[in-house]
């Protein structure tokens, strides 16, 4: 309620006007009317007010300050003294008109008007009858309405229920001005003597601590025990809301610090957002138990969350563990457990998607292709762990987007490269400052999913320090017979990861621990070939990059031949991104040309790609001839795909010294001692003179110094060159090799077959020696690659030297001087 002590003088009497004392009625004789209804006009001049209901019978004071109202009270005042108040709907509005106003108001007689040196105007006016607007027939100069009065109907005779909603009425009203220490006394004074009980409704009406929506619902009630019904509903919630500030008030009542005043005022807003319903701890609580209840999650998971729930409501949400505790329940409730996307099942539409979106890359293919059908035939197959194993820039990341938009799933990206922590596989423990899941959970959270393709980049770049080892965190993510189980640590629960397809993506297995090695299935993403990298920069690389940079297809083309030029003469490397870089340089070119009105060829041609990028950065190694005894033609595998290679041999006068050239690795360096031993202990049936052993000096070497080069594959090369320059035969033309050997002479199988094969037949080689264990590598290999090339498969060093050396000497032979 808001009483003051000039609302009470105002109701108890108004000022002596100039001529003389006049003593204001507190209600009308006999009657709730004032005035008889005969007496009242039909039409009444409107003045609107704003926050304000006048009720019958009760005196109010009204300042009025718009030109429009001050006419309305001058006019009224000057006549019969009667106007029509009217509360606005928006109290904002200026200058309201009809429609701006509650169309039940209250008849008002103007008791005392003055006049302030403001220019406002104040008058006090005293409510006589209600009315309900029929018409506004004047808006101009002052607001007039038609109106029909409203009778009153309150019961002369009440009842012993309406007696008990009055006396209830009147003991809330008292019991308020106790709890309210800003009521005057005199309030209380001033209730006791109202007597009628239609005006002690209209009295409390009009002083309740309520909004004027909400009393301007009580004004236009016609029934009148219905009106006080209502009134004593609000006065009721008002007596509580002071008994709750009253209770708070006590229990913290002392000399309190700013901290503890700080709590105070949260605990009085806790009670207010109680009774309003509200915000509140409880009920955010509650909002998170109901996600909880529409969760799939395990009865084991479910009782840990409402457990945890039952914690934060017994802890002070003041309190520093309360946001971590509502930051793990909330963490709990996004994540999807068993959430699952829907696969798409088409195998043909899968292919389709896979073929567009990349080229070659077949084994791959077939094995999601594999899964796929598994899944359709048993509908419930755990995901397999794949690990694409391959040199850098052969679309083994964008695979797995690509493999995501094939099966319908989501698709997350997890990148390990420089991980060192176990806690970004893992997450910490939530009792830490700042603590939260590892990025696995993360990652399952972000997708909405619990089924998404979830790759794990650059798998062999972890490392280990003494935070811990993230990789052995991985080898309960990537072990189907675990990751059904997993557990965060900040989540504390089992989930389920058996059914996210995980592929890994790496450039070397030798860095990747032997336990995460075997708990993945290695897929080897082989480097593309020639002209595999020509479709791919016809399909993919020139129109994205025509697109880039805003070239319509028309404006400019790339053949066949002169992407095969700038592949050879401007990149080295297995995988197709630094040829989309080159590729790039080009269109940008024409682009400028473009741009710049220039003219440009619309087909580019070599010498335009030269002027442009300048001139070849690589030159091809071809196959040098036979002329010459010790030098034989290997291949060899790199990281940038395959190359040929030489090794030349060379015998001086000395003391069997032997010198190993050209950067060779450990592995390299015992190929060419196998070799050395196997000759000296064949040297008979070779038509070796033992001899020549301890009396030449033998240097061998392989090009390309600055290169480092290892491994066991050029064993037969190294073996071949050597006996083609202790006995100076010729070796045959356009032959090249690879292979270990053993000082045994057994040739052994090697890898790197398809890199190899490829560069032989660039280099112009038409005959291959392999070891016959190698025979099922070269069958993997495309027809269209293996054309113009024979292979010789086998299984001894004598075979490769019988096949490798011709009975003809070299021009200009070493004649051996072995005599002292």
């Amino acid at each position: 309620m808001k009483i003051d002590r000039q609302m009470i003088g105002t109701i108890l009497a108004a000022e002596m006007s100039e001529e003389g004392g006049e003593l204001i009625q507190m209600i009308a004789p006999d009657e709730d009317e004032a005035v008889e209804n005969d007496a009242l006009p039909e039409e009444l001049p409107i003045l609107a007010v704003r926050n304000t209901v006048l009720f019958p019978g009760v005196l109010i004071p009204i300042t009025v300050g718009r030109q429009k109202s001050i006419r309305v009270v001058k006019q009224a005042y000057k006549g019969d003294k009667i106007i029509g108040v009217l509360t606005q709907q928006n109290p904002k509005q200026d200058d309201p008109v009809g429609s701006d106003l509650f169309q039940v108001g209250t008849v008002a007689k103007i008791v005392k008007m003055l006049v302030l040196p403001d220019g406002n105007t104040t008058i006090i006016v005293q409510g006589k009858q209600r009315f309900l607007v029929k018409e506004f027939v004047a808006e101009s100069p002052v607001l007039k309405a038609k109106v029909e009065f409203l009778t009153e109907n309150f019961p002369k005779r009440p009842s012993k229920e309406v007696k008990a909603i009055i006396q209830s009425i009147r003991d809330t009203a008292n019991r308020i001005m106790a709890l309210n220490p800003e009521i005057p006394k005199e309030a209380q004074v001033a209730l006791e003597n109202i007597e009628k009980a239609s005006f002690l409704v209209h009295f409390l009406s009009s002083n309740i601590n309520a909004e004027a929506r909400e009393k301007q619902v009580l004004l236009e009630i016609n029934d009148g025990v219905e009106r006080a019904t209502k009134l004593l509903q609000y006065l009721m919630k008002e007596m509580q809301m002071l008994e709750l500030k009253s209770e708070i008030q006590n229990k913290v009542h002392s000399d309190i610090d700013q901290q503890q005043r700080d709590y105070f005022l949260r605990q009085q807003m806790k009670v207010l957002q109680d009774e309003l319903g509200e915000g509140g701890p409880e009920r955010e609580v509650e909002a998170l138990r109901e996600k909880g209840r529409n969760k799939k999650w395990p009865e084991k998971v479910a009782a840990h969350f409402n457990k945890e729930l039952d914690k934060i409501l017994r802890m002070n949400h003041m309190a520093a563990e309360y946001p971590i505790a509502m930051n793990y329940a909330e963490m709990m409730v996004e994540l999807p457990w068993g959430e699952y996307s829907e696969d798409d099942l088409d195998l043909k539409k899968a292919k389709k998607i896979l073929d567009d979106d990349h080229f070659g890359l077949e084994k791959v293919k077939d094995r999601i292709l594999e899964y796929l059908a598994v899944l359709k035939l048993k509908n419930d197959l755990k995901g397999p762990i794949l690990c694409l194993y391959g040199p850098p820039g052969v679309g083994k990341t964008s695979l797995g987007r690509s493999i995501a938009k094939a099966l319908g799933r989501q698709y997350v990206r997890m990148s390990l490269g420089g991980v060192h922590d176990e806690a970004e596989i893992r997450g910490h423990r939530k009792t830490y400052v700042g603590a939260m899941p590892g990025k696995v959970i993360q990652n399952i959270k972000k997708s909405r999913y619990s089924n998404p393709v979830f790759v794990l980049d650059e798998i062999d770049k972890v490392n280990s320090n003494f935070r811990g080892d993230p990789s052995s965190a991985l080898l309960e993510v990537l072990d189907p017979e675990q990751n059904g189980e997993f557990v965060d640590n900040y989540l504390e629960v089992e989930y389920d990861l058996s059914k996210v397809l995980f592929i890994a993506t790496a450039n070397s297995l030798d860095t990747i621990q032997p336990a995460l090695r075997d708990r993945m299935e290695i897929i080897e993403v082989s480097g593309y070939t020639i002209e595999e990298k020509i479709e791919i920069a016809k399909r993919h690389l020139v129109p994205k990059q025509k697109k880039e940079h805003g070239l319509k297809t028309k404006d400019f083309t790339l053949d066949k031949k002169t992407i095969q030029f700038i592949i050879e003469g401007y990149t080295r490397e297995s995988g197709v991104r630094n040829l989309e870089r080159v590729i790039g340089s080009v269109v940008r070119s024409v682009a400028k040309s473009i741009a710049m009105e220039e003219d440009y060829p619309k087909k580019a041609t070599i010498e335009f790609v030269e002027k442009v990028l300048g001139g070849r950065r690589f030159d091809k190694e071809i196959y040098q001839d036979n002329r010459t005894a010790g030098v034989v033609t290997g291949l060899a595998w790199t990281a940038v795909g395959g190359e040929i290679l030489f090794i030349e041999s060379s015998l001086s006068r000395g003391k069997g010294k032997l010198t190993l050239s050209g950067q060779l690795g450990d592995v390299m360096k015992e190929s060419a001692m196998a070799a050395i031993s196997y000759l000296k202990s064949n040297a008979e049936s070779l038509g070796i003179d033992y001899r020549v052993f301890e009396k030449y000096d033998l240097h061998v070497h392989v090009p390309a110094g600055a290169v480092p080069k290892d491994g066991p594959s050029a064993g037969i090369t190294m073996l071949t060159a050597l006996a083609s320059l202790f006995t100076q035969r010729k070796v045959r033309s356009k032959l090249a090799m690879t292979g270990e050997i053993t000082l045994k002479g057994n040739v052994l199988p090697v890898g790197g077959i398809k890199e190899k094969i490829l560069a032989a037949r660039r280099a112009g080689i038409k005959e291959v020696i392999l070891s016959v264990r190698n025979e099922k590598d070269v069958q993997e290999i495309g027809e269209q690659y293996l054309k113009g090339l024979q292979f010789h498969f086998v299984e001894k060093a004598e075979e490769v030297l019988e096949i490798a050396l011709l009975d003809q000497k070299v021009a200009n032979a070493i004649e051996f001087v072995l005599e002292d």
